[in-house]
């Protein structure tokens, strides 16, 4: 780390006696009263590279291990791309657990309060007394983590529990055509209406009673107890959370359509329903 620094600032032709590299003793000596602004940009950004690429893993898995017990690897390798999606953006439900600052915010501003007169640049010292809050960061994302990995293995767990339920179950009947719009209607092969009086009568009350997890008595539960060969499943949002739940418990039985297919699948024979 202490040799790139050096060397890119050695590359940019500032003057050796202004940059020493003491390596034996992984320090770096820097003059900064007359050094450019561009080259405390480089160093910035020297540093946080070298954060990002070669240590932000190790500190990560080490806050995994000795504050959380987290000592499995491939434990660590799911809770590390839950890390690294919440960092890129890619879970926007997490976002608002993780506002402020972002983590090259917290380098730069390290940097700046460590360059404020001629010094000795010790990474190891950087850390521990520069770094608390960036790490305090780290720390908050691993905290973040966690808790979103327990609630996906509680919920693969009430998915497999749901379909091992589902594998004991005889169909009561043959095609389903589920409607989530505003609201759950149910239609049966010949695309009448099923009554929510009806559902509630075809309901396994032994599935309510027996499963110490919440069931879905609006949608799921009734799915369940019928166990339908196939499901026809209409709706304009495919990515909510009830519509992946039904796909992943009925896993190749559902049929994913938009909603105007209803009416279009209606008018078809079944045997040509899509």
């Amino acid at each position: 780390m202490y040799r790139h620094i050096a060397g890119q600032l050695q590359a940019a032709q500032y003057e050796n006696e202004m940059i020493q590299l003491e390596e034996d003793k992984k320090k770096i000596k820097i003059s900064t009263g007359n050094l450019p602004i561009s080259a405390f940009h480089m160093i910035k950004e020297s540093i946080y590279e070298f954060i990002v690429i070669k240590k932000r893993e190790d500190w990560f898995r080490n806050i995994l291990t000795e504050r959380f017990f987290y000592k499995d690897p491939s434990e660590q390798e799911q809770i590390l791309e839950i890390i690294y999606a919440v960092m890129d953006g890619h879970r926007e439900e997490l976002a608002s657990f993780v506002n402020g600052p972002d983590e090259k915010t917290y380098v730069f501003e390290a940097v700046d309060e460590f360059f404020k007169e001629n010094i000795s640049f010790s990474f190891d010292s950087f850390v521990v007394f520069r770094l608390k809050t960036y790490l305090d960061k780290l720390r908050h994302y691993v905290e973040i983590a966690i808790d979103e990995y327990k609630l996906e293995q509680e919920y693969q767990m009430f998915v497999q529990t749901l379909r091992d339920f589902l594998a004991d179950r005889t169909p009561k009947k043959e095609i389903i055509h589920l409607i989530l719009d505003e609201e759950t209607i149910f239609h049966d092969q010949d695309f009448r209406e099923i009554k929510r009086s009806e559902l509630i009568k075809e309901i396994d009350r032994k599935l309510l009673g027996n499963h110490p997890i919440y069931v879905d008595s609006v949608t799921i539960a009734p799915l369940l107890s019928i166990a339908p060969m196939d499901i026809y499943l209409y709706t304009n949002q495919p990515e909510q959370p009830l519509v992946r739940t039904i796909r992943n418990i009925f896993e190749e039985r559902v049929k994913l359509n938009p909603l105007e297919a209803f009416c279009k699948n209606k008018q078809l024979p079944n045997e040509k329903v899509q």
